[in-house]
């Protein structure tokens, strides 16, 4: 997790009074430092065993859960090294048939796969413990020769074809979770297989490379001191087609030195005795490195990363163009405002770029979630047991209103519940949280990058360059470095990486081994910590807090300069001059949302007066919420209990009628012509009990939120005067209609409440 901006623990004033140190202090304090520190490097040689066993093994993934192979890559007719895996669950918590598959891409970006499954308290744990069957995309440490990223995409689509006939039963499409790069790898799948795909689910991934500012991720400025992407060329034609992931997690390493050369590690050893067990198993995953084909980096880094051609729809899948809005299911993005490497802004500024303006996603169908960590880091997103347990099981708990959510944009938001005020409807709210989805503009999410956008610019020029740079290297060198390179020197190479031989020389391979070990042994035997107020522990603290603040003034300082030098060589006054900067995406895309309205709104309005009844319902709720500015989950349920009340309890409220289609398809009417649609409905309301009945129907499903302490609100309000309707009938029929639901027992298995607020 980054600490930038944020204060170091341990760096407050000194107390006022301190205890002196005696001889019996420091005797002690210097008795339990050697202990720990010769029980911290036999965790490292256990660390270094792990790894060891993990290569000897095969690097299988790390999943904390039982599975079994379902589907080889390998043997498709386009080979590639995924894989697809079921897992099995436990007996005491057995997959239902009728829930819809879920389907977790862990990241190929250096580490091996498993993060999304390997604890408990998980992305594959949270879905398991609501009842879905649990599938796993994985991958193998050396890609096949020749593999491509859409070789790879090929076989994701028949992954998911195989999960779609395994469960005939479920005729919802399976869920899909891609965390980091293979969020925007299932982007791209979506975006040309939309009828695999149920919900897609993308956490922590980039879609918007050039997005972000100067200090929230300075990583975006590596390709200008690089000169773009040759070196990944480069480095690929070094190892014979083989690009070493080390390479990439190193690059993570750099971004808080801080962590990466000391904290983590001053942790381990200050903590040894409770902290080693996780910092093992952090590591088993961490100390994994795969590798890629030079095509696979050439594209992510050419068209991704320095290119940033996915979200203007200009990167090709077999010759064809991705284009993000042919998405059809909705899209939930998960990011935090603690992530360095996937910041928000890079997270969320693709729905900027891609659409243009709000009221296109909701005038073409389409339904795009967002939501926000406060302070959790990048890794926190995917492994944080309090991140699983509240963001994760809220998101798996909400499938069923995700596709229900009339199209727009959205943020969704998690509100603890109070256990002092249990009311009826907490019953529609499963788990410990009520969950809202508020309207959202393209101003929210431009809001959200404080330094604005206006240095993309910069990167437009770098991409340029960085194209000119690989073209030259691909014409020039690339000739020479393959006849030159061998398979063989490659993986003696990368032996050699400092983040490989650090594990592979402390381990019970090494001649000290035998000795190190006896020694913790006697350590253990006769362990006795120093007393936590002894005042040399508070001496230790100190220094803690002193090199970590001297490593991140490093690390700012480093940073800086590679902002300066980047707009200075990249700048107007720099290569900017010769390669000058696209016009913007955003404006690009705004035009044509503007060209995209207009053209819905004409077809609109040539049809605003058809429809009935269940039409003006529509209608009236999305008015109504669209003035509170936001939907609730227990809202939109209600809504599907009041469809099923008898017919003498609907008070005459029509039957067998899609209420969720037909929200989708009046909200798409609503985007484009809210005035007129609304001035529509004495059209669509012939008579007054229709419009009374249509008015009690919408405030009934308002009527649970918290800003309506009865059924009325301004929008109703307004409606009863221009549809000449008794707003005492109109609120005596709403309350008939609600106390009439009988709403289902709240499910209890995994619920747990969090501190009172």
């Amino acid at each position: 997790m980054s600490t930038r901006g944020k204060s170091v623990p341990g760096a407050s004033a000194a107390p006022a009074t301190r205890r002196a140190t005696t001889p019996a202090d420091a005797q002690a304090y210097l008795s339990d430092a050697v202990q720990r520190t010769v029980l911290f490097v036999d965790a490292l040689l256990d660390r270094g065993n792990n790894y060891r066993e993990h290569l000897d093994r095969g690097t299988p993934p790390l999943l904390k859960f039982e599975h079994e192979l379902v589907l080889d890559g390998r043997t498709l007719k386009r080979p590639c090294n995924y894989a697809l895996l079921r897992v099995i669950p436990p007996e005491d918590l057995p997959a239902r048939a009728e829930l819809r598959p879920l389907v977790v891409v862990d990241p190929r970006a250096g580490h091996g796969p498993g993060i999304g499954g390997f604890k408990n308290d998980s992305e594959v744990g949270v879905a398991m413990r609501a009842g879905h069957p649990v599938y796993f995309m994985t991958f193998r440490p050396q890609p096949e020769d020749g593999q491509t990223l859409s070789d790879v995409m090929h076989a994701e689509a028949v992954f998911l074809e195989t999960v779609i006939q395994r469960h005939p039963e479920c005729a919802a499409r399976p869920v899909v979770v891609g965390n980091c790069q293979a969020g925007w790898a299932m982007m791209a799948l979506d975006a040309t297989r939309p009828e695999l795909f149920g919900p897609l689910m993308v956490v922590g991934a980039p879609l918007a490379y050039w997005a972000g500012s100067s200090t929230l991720n300075p990583m975006r400025y590596a390709a200008a001191a690089l000169g773009g992407s040759w070196l990944a060329s480069l480095t690929a034609d070094l190892g014979a087609d083989r690009f070493d992931g080390a390479h990439l997690v190193d690059n993570f390493e750099r971004l808080n030195p801080a962590n990466t050369w000391w904290s983590r590690y001053y942790r381990l050893w200050s903590e040894v005795d409770t902290e080693a067990a996780r910092f093992l198993e952090f590591e088993r995953w961490w100390g994994g490195y795969f590798r890629m084909t030079g095509s696979e980096i050439e594209t992510i880094v050419e068209q991704l990363f320095v290119g940033n051609r996915l979200a203007r729809g200009e990167v090709l899948a077999d010759g064809r163009p991705i284009d993000l809005r042919a998405i059809t299911a909705p899209v939930v993005v998960f990011a935090s405002q603690g992530d360095n490497i996937t910041p928000v802004p890079q997270a969320l500024d693709w729905i900027i770029d891609t659409w243009g303006d709000e009221r296109a996603i909701a005038a073409a169908g389409r339904t795009i979630v967002y939501v926000l960590h406060e302070s959790v880091g990048h890794l926190g997103i995917f492994v944080g047991g309090e991140v699983a347990r509240k963001e994760h099981d809220q998101l798996v708990a909400s499938l069923d209103i995700l596709e229900s959510l009339p199209p727009g944009l959205y943020e969704m938001r998690l509100q603890a519940k109070d256990a002092r005020d249990v009311q009826r409807w907490d019953s529609l709210e499963p788990g410990d949280y009520t969950v809202h989805y508020e309207h959202r503009t393209m101003q929210d999410i431009l809001a959200l990058n404080p330094e604005g956008r206006d240095e993309e610019a910069l990167f437009s020029t770098i991409a340029k360059v960085s194209e000119f740079n690989a073209q030259c290297y691909k014409t020039l060198m690339r000739p020479w470095v393959k006849a030159m390179a061998s398979r063989g020197v490659g993986d003696a190479i990368g032996g050699m990486h400092p983040l490989r031989l650090q594990r592979q020389l402390l381990s019970d391979a090494s001649p000290a081994a035998p000795f190190i070990r006896g020694l913790a042994a006697q350590v253990r035997a006769r362990r006795k910590a120093a007393d936590p107020d002894n005042p040399l522990r508070e001496v230790e603290q100190r220094l803690d807090a002193t090199m970590t603040a001297l490593l991140h003034a490093y690390r700012d300082q480093r940073d800086a300069y590679a902002v300066r030098f980047a707009r200075t060589v990249y700048g107007p006054a720099g290569f900017g001059r010769w390669f000058r900067p696209d016009a913007p995406d955003a404006l690009r895309a705004h035009e044509r949302a503007l060209q995209d309205i207009a053209q819905a709104r004409d077809e609109v309005l040539a049809r605003i007066d058809e429809g009935g009844f269940a039409e003006a319902v529509c209608r009236i709720v999305l008015a109504g919420m669209a003035s509170i500015g936001a939907f609730e989950r227990r809202s939109l349920r209600l809504a599907r209990l009041l469809a099923q009340l008898p017919p003498r309890a609907r008070a005459s409220v029509p039957a067998g009628i899609d209420w969720a289609r037909m929200l989708k398809e009046q909200a798409r009417i609503t985007a484009v012509a809210p005035v007129e649609a609304l001035n529509a409905l004495q059209t669509l309301l012939p008579d007054r009990a229709a419009r009374e009945r249509a008015l009690a129907l919408a405030a009934a499903v308002m009527m649970i939120e918290p800003t309506l302490a009865n059924p009325r609100s301004e929008i109703i309000e307004f409606l009863m005067g221009t549809l000449d309707a008794d707003p005492q009938r109109v609120i005596a029929l709403a309350r008939s209609l609600t106390s009439a639901v009988r709403v289902p027992a709240a499910p209890r298995r995994g619920r747990r409440r969090p501190p009172a607020a």
